[in-house]
């Protein structure tokens, strides 16, 4: 299949910010696609099967192209595209209007497919979330947005991050420091969702003065946590009593968001993970809500959907 399309009276720099730095934004949309774009001047033809959602990006990254596009916003848009249809007459409209809205620093900040948008709603709407699937799906970046939406709109006093002492193939033991310190440099994903939604200087001004708390789930036996947001991220590696506590400290007017990946449990062969034990026993609780994201749900390069893809087929075939 082939498709052509030609800008007319286009500008020479305008193009230049289409195509990127050495060609780089069509290399996106080439692998994204898996198209072949040619170009001659302002004529770009495109061929593959894609070939007209190809254009159709084109002619959208034209329209924004007046300025130089980052590979960040460029790979965005190619994640959204592959999980939205291109909408008919008047329905953009409406699916804006339904789109949840987080108050952070970053404006406009949504969901990129169908269930991170449901993520997000049930997060705003329900006491306990659950937000299960692989890595790169948003599922700790949104519950990080949900927090610091909850915190801004003063529904909470304070955000607790939470976190069990289990890593891949490795042991705390080595790392300098008590046990908090020993479980800091894991919580990186959180503190970078952080510093990206507050901004560096009022997330730390945050930390100081403790509305933001690192909690090792060790920690959290005893408590009872009011008016707080709660995060447990890598919950997978929870055992079933570590996760019932973790879910009995919950108090009057909190919210959490539990975390995990049930493909990458790190416990001991013996041990069956709180994660899954959770998803079975409270399927059915009223005011729990679930999301399972799935493997076209990651947003990230391109082609960390594709590597996930081909990691499942070679172990579905071991």
């Amino acid at each position: 299949m082939s498709e052509t399309v030609t800008f007319h009276d286009a500008e020479n720099a305008r193009l230049a910010n289409l195509c990127g730095v050495l060609d780089e934004n069509l290399r996106q949309i080439e692998t994204a696609l898996n198209v072949n774009i040619a170009r001659r001047g302002e004529v770009f033809q495109v061929e593959g099967d894609k070939a007209a959602e190809a254009v159709r990006l084109l002619k959208d990254f034209y329209q924004r192209a007046r300025k130089p596009l980052d590979i960040h916003d460029v790979q965005l848009a190619l994640v959204e595209a592959a999980h939205k249809p291109p909408p008919g007459p008047g329905q953009a409209q409406d699916e804006d209007n339904n789109m949840p809205v987080l108050m952070t620093r970053r404006a406009g900040l949504h969901g990129r497919t169908a269930r991170q948008n449901a993520y997000i709603r049930q997060i705003q709407e329900y006491d306990i979330t659950f937000g299960i699937g692989p890595a790169g799906t948003g599922k700790t970046y949104l519950a990080v947005a949900g927090a610091v939406d909850a915190l801004e709109r003063d529904m909470v006093k304070r955000i607790v991050l939470v976190r069990p002492a289990v890593e891949a193939g490795e042991r705390l033991g080595f790392l300098p420091g008590d046990l908090v310190q020993k479980v800091d440099p894991y919580l990186r994903p959180l503190y970078d969702a952080l510093w990206d939604l507050m901004g560096f200087d009022k997330a730390n001004r945050a930390f100081e003065r403790q509305q933001i708390e690192v909690a090792p789930l060790a920690f959290m036996r005893g408590r009872t946590l009011n008016h707080a947001f709660i995060i447990l991220d890598e919950a997978q590696n929870t055992t079933p009593e570590q996760m019932k506590m973790f879910l009995t400290r919950i108090g009057f007017g909190s919210r959490a968001v539990v975390t995990g990946d049930v493909t990458q449990i790190d416990l001991q062969r013996h041990q069956k993970s709180g994660l899954v034990e959770a998803r079975e026993v409270l399927k059915d609780v009223r005011g729990i809500a679930f999301t399972e994201f799935q493997n076209d749900d990651v947003v990230r390069h391109p082609l960390v959907a594709r590597i996930i893809d081909a990691y499942d087929a070679y172990q579905a075939k071991a």
